[in-house]
Parts: structure tokens; C-alpha cells; sequence
């Protein structure tokens, strides 16, 4: 998903070799740009400074980009440790309303004429917003549910049937509590990005987030656009939406064990007030390892890194034609206005 402006979460990272192949294209040390996006269906959205881009492959081929202006009061909320979450749902309405907009555009003729005889997309067109909130609503509720309350829940069954801990508010057995249940947490994000890298339906959509990063990568190394560029890359790279939400897992384990545990309902609660804390400790890690290649960002990229190769894949030449469409609409006029 930067500067202290504009700061979007990428969905990948960047590698060592990524890292050696961009330093030796461009003789130097890679530029930090804030430039980030998300792989839509047959397209990408990317986020720039003062841009934002839709590029999508059409059915008879052609490249569609649609660009207009990011609204500036997105960005002038800027207090670390809680800018992390208010980013993070801003950008998750853009990415919904984005990805909706590429489905729609990823059909045929014949379909669209059929769904839109049905009396929800008759009010979907009526009333956009809504849906989009709503739909923002599901998504953040399935992942609260999935990977906060249920990971808790269990944890505290586990408790009440062994004893283990019962009884207690701190102390050792309550940290062994947290841990195991941000074992269950870490457990059910791998099966959950495991069982998505199977599909063959998301495997399009992966590929286009790979030429996501790769074409990112190009830029930040100051080679020219062109496919031949870009197919060098890395695919990963360290702003990562993957590598954020692998943070959100680690930092929650420390976070939740130092509240104590308390009845189900009461932890429930805790965690969820918490949440937006632990999204902003963990969004500022990841703009420290966007911005700064040492031997402490470096290890702390690791799993995202690891992680990413399960929510990228290669693009073909088609993928990084459009990526690069997405990304040149995005481009400053001033080199220096998308600094990290």
C-alpha cells in the first residue's frame, strides 16, 4: 500500500536479487518513490502523489486508462501510529470501488445486458455509494472475524476445557495464551493465502500484481518503462499489502499479551479497540522498510517476502504493457513530489 503525504501499500516486496538487479540497471542506489497499487481483474489501479490510474485490458484487446485526481484531504491526516488505519480504509474503498469497476468492464457485451436486467444492479447504479459501503462493511467484518475473533474464540475454548491458565488475568500462562492464539491466527492467514493461490480464477489477477511490482521496481531503479525493463525485476517488493497484513499477525501476538485475558466477550472487545493501534504500529514498520535497506528491515522483510510468492506471480508481456500504462499516468511532473 511513501511520503509523509501519500503512502500506499504495494502488494509485494522486493528481494536481494531484485535489489542487485535495479542497483546494477541503474549504477546506484534505487530510488524510494511512494507510488503504489493494486491488481484488479484484466487491470491494475495505481496510486500516485496526485494521480490516481485505472488501467484495464478490454475484451478486444485494448488498454483502457482512466486517471483523475486523489482527493487531497485523504492525505493531510498525518499523526504517526494513527494514520495507519484511517490510510488503510481510505484505501481499501478506493481498491474495492476499483476492483467492481474492472469486473464490470471484464465482461462481455452479452453479459452485461443480462446482469443488468436484475433488480440489485438496477440498484446498484441507482445507489453506488451504498454499496460500496456496504461492501466495505463485509470485508473488513469477514477479516475481523477470520483472523481477530475467531483465533480469540478458540483460544479461550481451548482454555476453559484444559485449565490452562484459567482463572488467570497475567503472568506466564497468559502469555502462552497470546502466543498460541496468534499461532492461530498466523495459521489461518497461510491456509487462507495457500487456498487463494490455488485458484486458477485469482491466478490472472496474481500475475497482474506481479507486474505491479516489477514495474515499480523500474521506475524506483530510473530505467526507462518498457517491457524489457520491467521483465528484469523483481516481482517482490518491500510496501507490501501482504507484508503489512503478516505484521498486523506479529505485532498483535506482542500487543494482546499485555493486556491479559479476561471472559471471551471482554477479550473480544479488548482486541477489537486495540485493532486500530496494532494496524498502526504495524503500518509504520512497513514504511520504515520501504524506506531504509539495512540489516534490521531487511530481516524484518522476510516473511512478507516469503509470503508474497503466494500472491504474485510472473506476468506475461500483455500484463506488464498495462502495468506500465498504469504506472506512467501516475508520474509526477515534479520527480520530487513522490520522494519516500
Amino acid at each position: 500500500m511513501a511520503s509523509d503525504t501519500n503512502d500506499n501499500l504495494t502488494v509485494d516486496t522486493v528481494d536481494s536479487e531484485g535489489v542487485q538487479l535495479r542497483n546494477q540497471a541503474n549504477g546506484g542506489p534505487c530510488k524510494k518513490t511512494t507510488i503504489g497499487g493494486q491488481a484488479l481483474i484484466e487491470g491494475l489501479l495505481m496510486l500516485g502523489p496526485d494521480k490516481q490510474a485505472i488501467a484495464l485490458r478490454l475484451p478486444d484487446g485494448e488498454i483502457q486508462v482512466t486517471v483523475k485526481d486523489r482527493p487531497g484531504k485523504s492525505s493531510k491526516f498525518n499523526v504517526p501510529f494513527l494514520r495507519g488505519i484511517t490510510r488503510l480504509v481510505t484505501q481499501l474503498k478506493t481498491g474495492i470501488s476499483a476492483l467492481m469497476y474492472s469486473a464490470e468492464l471484464a465482461v462481455t457485451e452479452e453479459t452485461t445486458e443480462h446482469t443488468k436486467s436484475s433488480a440489485f444492479d438496477r440498484f446498484a447504479e441507482r445507489h453506488p455509494n451504498f454499496v460500496l459501503g456496504v461492501t466495505l462493511f463485509i470485508s473488513l467484518g469477514m477479516s475481523t472475524v477470520l483472523f481477530i475473533l475467531l483465533p480469540t474464540a478458540l483460544t479461550d475454548l481451548v482454555r476453559r476445557l484444559s485449565g490452562f491458565g484459567l482463572g488467570l488475568k497475567t503472568g506466564g500462562a497468559v502469555f502462552v495464551l497470546a502466543l498460541f492464539e496468534g499461532v492461530i491466527r498466523i495459521v489461518l492467514f497461510l491456509l487462507y493465502l495457500w487456498l487463494t493461490s490455488r485458484s486458477s480464477e485469482l491466478r490472472r489477477v496474481w500475475m497482474y500484481h506481479g507486474s505491479e511490482h516489477k514495474t515499480i521496481a523500474c521506475y524506483e531503479a530510473g530505467l526507462p518503462l518498457t517491457v524489457d525493463n520491467v521483465k528484469i525485476q523483481s516481482r517482490l517488493h518491500p510496501r507490501c499489502g501482504t507484508s503489512f497484513m503478516f505484521l498486523v499477525m506479529l505485532i498483535s501476538i506482542l500487543t494482546f499479551s499485555l493486556v491479559g485475558r479476561y471472559t471471551v466477550w471482554i477479550n473480544i472487545l479488548i482486541r477489537l479497540a486495540l485493532l486500530p493501534l496494532v494496524a498502526g504500529v504495524s503500518y509504520e514498520l512497513v514504511r520504515l522498510v520501504g524506506s531504509r535497506d539495512n540489516a534490521f528491515t531487511r530481516v524484518l522483510s522476510k516473511p512478507g517476502l516469503a509470503l508474497q510468492r503466494l500472491t504474485t506471480a510472473e506476468p506475461d508481456d500483455g500484463m506488464m504493457e498495462v502495468a506500465i500504462e498504469a504506472t506512467k499516468a501516475v508520474i509526477p511532473d515534479n520527480p520530487d513530489d513522490d520522494i519516500w
